[in-house]
């Protein structure tokens, strides 16, 4: 089964080059487009999507605040937030607003479809700059005893392929590195994301930053 998409943003330059990227992937349908975030909210309850790439700054409707609305309405689809700014404001609001994904616009063909994939699969994902300035805000908090444990059970390859995602990898490129299987890998995934007691892999890789397992210099 495909998953279906909806591309949401005020160019249609951008959304022109979005779709012929995702389209050019079987597995991926995009089943329509949005120029704002009020279009955005009407589309996704008229489309029923399962991941949506919504643009940060937009007319009538900023991305984050459809973002925000579109969760609430417990409509079950997936959001990757999509924008040219790097910047902390938009990468906390978008997070606190409900978004599994946050990605900047020069992202490479490539990684936007595994992006996808992989929001789309039930897990979060963070561009690698992204990740490294979230770490680097809550490098100072302490780390509760009950992670620590969590972080000392993983096996040794648990840790390897947690070193990985920390480095912004997919599961498939994790695979293809470690030579397994990419059900292997989501299988390794799981019980990190057990053991470490978080919802997805970006706090998994905010932990691993945390503990000192991975080092901001890496």
């Amino acid at each position: 089964m495909s998953l279906r998409i909806l591309i949401v943003d005020d160019q249609s330059l951008v959304r022109a080059g979005f779709r012929l990227i995702l389209e050019s992937q079987r597995d991926l349908e995009v089943v329509g487009e949005a120029g704002d975030g009020e279009d955005a909210i009407a589309a996704v309850r008229r489309l029923r999507p399962d991941v949506v790439l919504m643009d940060v700054r937009m007319p009538r409707l900023d991305g984050v605040e459809a973002t925000r609305r579109i969760v609430e309405s417990q409509s079950g689809c997936r959001i990757v937030m999509l924008t040219t700014f790097d910047l902390d404001e938009y990468v906390y609001a978008a997070l606190r607003a409900g978004a599994c994904g946050f990605l900047l616009k020069d992202v490479t063909p490539d990684r936007l479809i595994a992006a996808v994939r992989l929001v789309g699969d039930g897990d979060a994902m963070l561009a690698p700059s992204i990740t490294r300035r979230l770490i680097e805000r809550y490098a100072a908090r302490s780390i509760a005893d009950s992670l620590r444990r969590g972080l000392d059970s993983l096996t040794e390859r648990e840790a390897e392929v947690l070193r990985l995602m920390a480095r912004g990898l997919g599961n498939q490129e994790i695979a293809e590195k470690l030579f397994v299987s990419e059900a292997t890998v989501k299988t390794h995934v799981g019980h990190i994301l057990d053991k470490l007691n978080v919802e997805n892999r970006v706090q998994a890789v905010v932990a691993a930053y945390e503990s000192g397992l991975v080092s901001l210099g890496a």
